[in-house]
């Protein structure tokens, strides 16, 4: 991916010209073949990405198989296992490619070293972190004061398109229930 190609994928961000020049310095095209994963559970993370295209999974694996999905992600947003990266401790989820993916990755320790020297990147970090707590916060208010039908209308609402681009195992784990569960729900929703 040419600089030009990545700055007008930052565009977005609405970045000043100088701090828009800093990111595009450390940040790395890189692409993700469906089912790839950016970050494996217990590995010690050491990058983050913006996702150009395709789509995310943030998925936690019991021990027994079973996979929970954390959260889903769309183009143009971060992608990261921030808490293990900053305390330099193993993952306890998976990021995983649900489509063939392409990014913008970013080294750590060249994050650490732009956010030393320039102190708009303190503000830009607590901008996502905000997102993304919000984010976290209504997910878990969903999962325990909604039941499975609104949960599922309100992930229609936010991914109008997703049904199309993943499998019905995945936004049933999404959802917080089992796929027969879901076939039933999706069934009594259309009559």
């Amino acid at each position: 991916m040419e600089n030009e190609d990545k700055k007008s994928f930052l565009k977005h961000l609405n970045l000043p010209e100088k701090e828009l020049q800093e990111l595009l310095s450390i940040a790395q095209y890189g692409k993700i073949a469906k089912a790839g994963y950016f970050i494996r559970e217990g590995q010690v993370p050491r990058k983050m990405a913006f996702v150009v295209k395709g789509l995310f999974r943030y998925v936690y694996t019991h021990e027994n198989g079973n996979e929970f999905t954390k959260n889903i992600i769309a183009e143009r947003n971060f992608i990261s296992s921030y808490s293990a990266m900053i305390y330099n401790t193993p993952s306890y989820f998976s990021i995983e490619a649900l489509e063939d993916s392409e990014i913008l990755e970013i080294d750590y320790s060249s994050w650490i070293e732009i956010k030393g020297k320039n102190p708009f990147w303190n503000v830009f970090l607590v901008q996502i972190l905000e997102k993304a707590f919000s984010i976290k916060e209504k997910r878990e208010r969903e999962l325990l004061l909604l039941d499975a039908e609104k949960r599922y209308e309100i992930f229609i609402a936010e991914f109008p398109d997703i049904e199309n681009r993943v499998s019905q195992q995945i936004i049933a784990s999404y959802l917080g229930i089992q796929p027969e569960s879901f076939s039933r729900l999706k069934r009594k929703i259309k009559t």
